[in-house]
């Protein structure tokens, strides 16, 4: 039987909408992504996002909102200074810490898996990521941390000091403030590289690690006798921890900034 031509694009416009109305009823029909990371396979874990799916086009805000991490704790452990880091994605990470990456210790979207991971207490097979001095000391402050992932934090931390970055860093803003903020940009002073390792070299600061001034030769009884306290996880910055046993950081920085030999 031969259908009509009139017929037939009544048919096959009724199946197409038809089709849609159905799958949007059943909820199969869906107008936007929604990002959500798969859930471990893991009886122990079985109900919880796996860190490891976290992509590189997920923000923070959605991070924060997926693992239940303050945005005030992300934004702390990657160092950046944009008031609103809920919108900004996580494969921009890449483009903040260029010069880390440069030398073979790149921060980006698998640290933040890193981080949520050790973060929440979760499964995660750390293959070589590496994560900034403010992410360790929050993790180690918080997190539940075991040995051997202390051990591995220890040898994939990054002092962001080493690239000359004292100061959080400005994450990726939009381009009509990025305008406003150049119309009213001053000049900051360029050190030249002598007189920036002159300034900075040995100079203890508030994301010094007491590894860092170990390392500058101030012996762990030294430091000890100065704190009056057993000597701290080597990962700790000094500031972090004298907040921490509430004791005055400007003190206990002079007396060990004393005892650093010249170098």
């Amino acid at each position: 039987m031969r259908i009509p031509s009139k017929w037939l694009a009544g048919i096959t416009i009724f199946f197409i909408f038809g089709g849609i109305m159905a799958s949007t009823w059943l909820g199969w029909w869906q107008t936007k992504s929604t990002k959500v990371p798969a859930r471990f396979s893991s009886e122990n874990y079985i109900e919880q996002y796996n860190p490891a799916d976290i992509r590189g086009s997920y923000t923070f805000g959605e991070v924060s909102s997926l693992f239940n991490i303050p945005l005030s704790d992300l934004k702390i452990a990657f160092a950046l200074s944009y008031d609103d880091i809920s919108i900004i994605q996580l494969n921009q990470l890449e483009e903040i810490f260029t010069e880390a990456a440069d030398n073979g210790k790149e921060i980006g979207t698998s640290s933040v898996q890193l981080f949520t991971a050790y973060y929440n207490n979760l499964p995660f097979d750390a293959m070589d990521e590496y994560l900034p001095q403010s992410a360790v000391s929050i993790l180690l402050e918080k997190a539940q941390l075991s040995v051997e992932r202390i051990t591995y934090l220890e040898s994939h931390t990054v002092n962001l000091d080493d690239f000359g970055i004292n100061e959080e860093i400005p994450a990726p803003i939009p381009a009509n403030e990025q305008e406003k903020q150049d119309e009213g940009a001053s000049v900051e002073p360029i050190l030249t590289e002598q007189e920036h390792s002159e300034t900075e070299d040995y100079i203890i600061k508030g994301n010094t690690t007491f590894r860092e001034v170990l390392d500058w030769g101030v012996s762990e009884e030294t430091i000890k006798s100065i704190l009056g306290n057993p000597m701290p996880n080597p990962l700790f910055t000094v500031k972090d921890y004298c907040m921490q046993e509430g004791l005055s950081f400007g003190s206990i920085k002079a007396s060990l900034q004393l005892e650093v030999p010249a170098n």
